[in-house]
């Protein structure tokens, strides 16, 4: 007989302090790993751009430093350093290891902030190892230092001081999170983008790691016009940046936005200087005031209405729009801690009046502005349309209609797609070594035929029109398109490109590499994306051989093998010239092959990136490559 565990009072536990954070961590940051050990830079950071928001702050330094610990400095005002009346200790403490303490509770201290619940900074102080916090205030200098959230000794003066600021610096807790290593690019395109959304702010970030300092600083005077500025600085923009600003009862809002010759859309949302990826109503507020702005001009000319008489859709109207969307509230809500959509259901109604009111008056200033939007979402509302019936065949039939997946792919027999691998392999030879040297039970096999479309150069209903486009999503299952795209139908969680080791097969992989960031964004978020690492070289010396990934590997094995004239390099060019066991063995299973996760760190860079390497602008991309030559580290001639 099994005898029931008693459940009574005694069974329910009280997390004194910080203990709940270090219980559960994901409850306050999102993740343990590498995301959520950006974030407690993020939280430290944020208070000192509410600082900035205040008036009170000017300059921010942050420094990544040996052993991956951070310090962030500021010249704000810097926390209090009085008795708590309530806690009868310093206020610093207080703030540092009291959950939802901060002045940001009383619009009198803040007006806006980033912060939510003031548990930002106690949260990184619960989650690191140790935590130190400098504070200049009076003409003292204040100093207190944490291991796990816990106090060392009471907050005490070390010195004098003539400023006024906060330094806060702490080395995360590696029992936390999977990882403690900062990504330098991760937190320099976090910081670009709060230059960018506080004008005059200035932020430096500095990575002394290693021997050779890297460093960025950041500053734009133009604000959030110049951020669309840079956006757009590889593209052929229709019109001026418009921008215009306003405040309805408690929302302040300010909008940036541009059309460009391009397809797809790109669009930035912030609530108090933070980025909310998910966007939110805010997002939702401006998408239906400019569709409904854009309809109402249209209705107006004759000439137009005429050649588009159904109305614009918002997909119409997203073709080519590059916006940045920055709003302040006093109470931001957010869907969690991770600040990545904004749930102020009053937001929306008010974003709706103020992009509107904005637009109305800038339209009826550009007249001929105005009308290259219209056309250009007219053009895109036909291409839509075309687009519907284009992706009809890329669709999967039911198994009652028949077996939709493209004859040219070889599946695999597991049908459980975390554990399930598609190759996209470059030519019909290598497609074919591939299909006999693979794993059959959870590696499929799709050979592409040729070089896909540019896809920066053409509109959804022509990518859609590429046979080698519709065969590629027809074998991955989630459909394309904001309105059909579904990462849960994904069939393999492994995505995984695999194309010759020259020019042809580079260009092939950055073709494939911007299909998906253009169409299907959120598997390169979710990191099902991944690039292949085939061998460069095959050594062999009598019978032993060894493959080289790298030029300095190659060197390596030669030493190794010794001088010797009988020894054979093979210098692989193609996939096609391995035979299957050898694709297998080197680029193929899981035991032994190197393959390179696609990530996306920087946002913007990334953009950018693609537009000047893909893109009609000739000028960006011959500068690029003056700018890259010396870089290149293989080069096919």
């Amino acid at each position: 007989m099994i005898q029931e565990a008693s459940y009574g009072a005694e069974k329910i536990k009280i997390l004194e302090g910080l203990e709940a954070v270090r219980k559960r961590p994901g409850m306050y940051i999102g993740t343990q790993d590498e995301s959520g050990l950006h974030k407690m830079v993020y939280e430290v950071v944020d208070n000192s751009v509410d600082e900035a928001m205040a008036g009170h702050c000017t300059h921010i330094l942050i420094k990544i430093l040996p052993e991956n610990v951070i310090e962030v400095s500021d010249n704000g005002r810097g926390i209090p350093a009085g008795i708590h009346p309530e806690r009868n200790i310093s206020t610093i403490e207080v703030v540092m290891t009291v959950l939802h303490a901060g002045g940001k509770f009383e619009n009198d201290a803040y007006k806006v902030s980033g912060g939510l619940h003031g548990v930002g900074v106690s949260v990184v102080n619960a989650l690191s190892e140790w935590l130190e916090v400098e504070v200049d205030q009076n003409g003292k200098r204040y100093y207190q230092k944490y291991k796990k959230g816990v106090p060392i000794e009471p907050v005490k003066v070390i010195g004098e001081s003539v400023s006024t600021g906060t330094t806060v610096r702490f080395k995360p807790d590696a029992s936390i999170f999977t990882t403690t290593e900062f990504n330098y690019d991760i937190l320099s395109a976090r910081f670009r983008e709060m230059a960018f959304l506080n004008k005059g702010l200035t932020l430096k970030i500095i990575d002394l790691r290693r021997e050779e300092t890297h460093s960025d600083e950041f500053c734009y005077s133009g604000g959030i016009l110049s951020f669309v500025e840079l956006l757009n600085q590889a593209k052929h923009p229709l019109h001026d940046v418009i921008h215009f600003q306003d405040k309805i009862e408690s929302l302040e809002a300010e909008i940036a936005l541009q059309y460009s010759d391009t397809y797809t859309e790109n669009i930035f949302c912030f609530t108090n200087a933070i980025n909310n990826n998910l966007g939110g109503t805010h997002l939702e507020g401006f998408r239906a005031a400019l569709t409904r702005t854009l309809n109402d001009y249209l209705k107006k000319d004759a000439i137009l209405s005429k050649k588009h008489a159904v109305g614009l859709s918002g997909e119409d109207v997203k073709e080519g729009l590059t916006a940045v969307i920055s709003i302040k509230i006093p109470q931001p809500q957010f869907n969690s801690q991770t600040k990545e959509k904004l749930v102020n259901a009053e937001v929306k109604g008010l974003m709706q009046t103020i992009v509107g009111e904005g637009l109305s008056r800038y339209f009826e200033e550009n007249p001929l502005v105005l009308k290259k939007i219209l056309e250009k979402a007219i053009l895109a509302a036909k291409a839509r349309e075309a687009a519907r019936k284009a992706r009809e065949l890329t669709r999967r039939k039911t198994v009652l209609e028949g077996g939709g997946l493209p004859g040219k792919l070889a599946d695999c027999s597991e049908k459980d797609p975390s554990i399930c691998e598609l190759f996209l392999v470059e030519g019909d030879s290598a497609g074919g070594s591939a299909k006999q040297g693979r794993d059959r039970n959870t590696q499929a096999i799709l050979p592409l035929k040729g070089k896909i479309i540019n896809v920066e150069k053409a509109r959804l209903d022509k990518v859609l029109s590429n046979e080698e486009v519709r065969t590629l999503i027809s074998a991955i299952g989630t459909g394309i398109g904001e309105d059909e795209f579904d990462i849960e139908k994904l069939r393999y969680h492994k995505i995984i490109i695999m194309t010759d080791a020259d020019v042809d097969g580079s260009h092939i992989r950055t073709l494939l590499l911007a299909f998906f960031f253009r169409h299907m964004r959120p598997i390169v978020e979710k990191g099902h994306l991944y690039i292949a690492q085939p061998p460069l070289y095959l050594i062999r010396k009598g019978k032993e051989q060894a493959y080289a990934y790298s030029d300095k590997e190659k060197e390596n094995i030669l030493n190794n093998f010794g001088k010797d004239s009988k020894i054979v390099i093979q210098r692989y060019k193609g996939l096609g010239e391995m035979n299957p066991e050898q694709l297998w063995e080197t680029t193929m299973n899981p035991e032994n092959r190197l393959i390179l996760q696609v990530r996306l760190d920087d946002l913007v860079e990334a953009e950018n990136t693609f537009n000047i390497l893909m893109g009609d602008e000739v000028a960006p991309r011959r500068k690029f490559i003056e700018e890259n030559a010396t870089k290149v580290l293989n080069l096919d001639l």
